[in-house]
């Protein structure tokens, strides 16, 4: 992924999240997914393992996407938090743009 992309998906995900479509944490981002809300989910490239395999099987098994971007901290601060491992995208149209970035 080359780096203005990188810098274009943290946008995204800032306008997202001013406009109330992100799921923050792990809690918020598996209650997204579970209830059919998520239509991307973003892990922290430095999640742990069990973190990493938990959110790529249930979106598998729902067929959200799931990406692996960034670390924590720039995670956190895109959508207006400390450190966040997971965040789900609850906005078709923004999951779509940010997917069309990694692609």
């Amino acid at each position: 992924m080359l780096e203005s992309n990188q810098k274009k998906i943290w946008g995204m995900l800032g306008l997202a999240r001013r406009a109330g479509k992100i799921a923050g944490g792990a809690f918020m981002a598996e209650t997204a997914v579970k209830s059919g809300k998520a239509a991307l989910v973003i892990l922290a490239k430095d999640a742990s393992e069990n973190t990493g395999k938990h959110f790529r099987d249930m979106c598998s098994y729902r067929n959200i996407r799931c990406i692996s971007i960034g670390d924590k901290e720039q995670l956190g601060k895109c959508a207006g938090y400390e450190m966040r491992s997971v965040l789900a995208v609850t906005d078709a149209s923004m999951a779509e743009a940010v997917i069309r970035l990694v692609d």
